[in-house]
């Protein structure tokens, strides 16, 4: 086994996640650092800020003009309302509400009383939904997203002739992570390439060394060599679903376990 090598299969004692600590105390993570008696640490790299009402306007936007929604996250949930708030619009009970997960259908009562006829909720991707496109194509869908999303949506949308319109209704951002600047951790796991882009802000002498990089999914997996940097360990893996079990094979192999 070369130096290389090895230096990739360093023992793994610490681990970094890119996303703010579960409130569950059985999430996965916890029992991976209690499993293996590890350091598992969590901090957002990204934050969100909404977009300003004036910058919003010149989006030239008319909300009432649509009839259809499309939710992929909390987030978008949470701006879209504040944007209706400010500009004092109130969703029409006809209105029809397509969101990614049940979770975030859940997060939508927040807001407006469901009606399940109104409601098409997916499994967890966009890919989900398309079929629901695809049988209700007459509708003009608005889509409230950051500006930064991915394509699978809007390339879905203009391939199929649906009418759809993008709103950048929040900016996704890198946070302030001077405070990790001495901080060193055996893994850093990464989910989104905006987390690796906050990480090249943050720290742009950053040297990886002996640090494992963790990707979840293609996107943030691409991310990591087009910054030059070697990905580690690539989730999800046909035997590990989650970036759990993709570490934790990492683990066992690199700690000899």
């Amino acid at each position: 086994m070369s130096a290389a090598t090895k230096d990739r299969l360093k023992p793994v004692k610490s681990i970094l996640v890119s996303q703010p600590k579960p409130h569950n105390v059985n999430s996965p993570y916890f029992q991976l650092a209690e499993k293996y008696n590890l350091k598992v640490d969590f901090r957002q790299f990204i934050k969100v800020e909404p977009v300003p009402p004036k910058e919003f306007r010149k989006q030239k936007i008319d909300i009432l003009k649509h009839t259809a929604v499309i939710f992929t996250s909390r987030n978008a949930i949470d701006h879209f309302f504040n944007i209706c708030k400010e500009f004092k619009i109130e969703m029409p009970a006809d209105m029809k509400y397509f969101c990614i997960s049940d979770q975030t259908a859940h997060y939508l009562q927040k807001y407006i009383v469901i009606r399940k006829r109104k409601l098409f909720v997916g499994q967890k991707t966009a890919q989900d939904l398309f079929d629901y496109f695809k049988k209700h194509k007459n509708e003009k869908y608005l889509f409230p997203c950051s500006d930064i999303r991915k394509n699978d949506i809007p390339d879905y949308m203009e391939k199929n002739g649906i009418d759809f319109t993008e709103a950048i209704i929040y900016h996704t951002v890198a946070d302030d992570l001077s405070d990790l600047s001495d901080v060193k951790y055996d893994i850093l796991a990464f989910f989104s390439p905006s987390g690796l882009k906050s990480l090249k802000v943050n720290f742009p002498d950053f040297e990886q060394g002996a640090t494992r990089i963790a990707a979840f999914g293609p996107t943030t997996a691409n991310e990591v060599r087009e910054l030059g940097l070697i990905l580690d360990i690539e989730a999800p893996l046909p035997n590990a679903p989650s970036m759990t079990g993709a570490l934790e094979l990492y683990i066992k192999k690199a700690n000899n376990l």
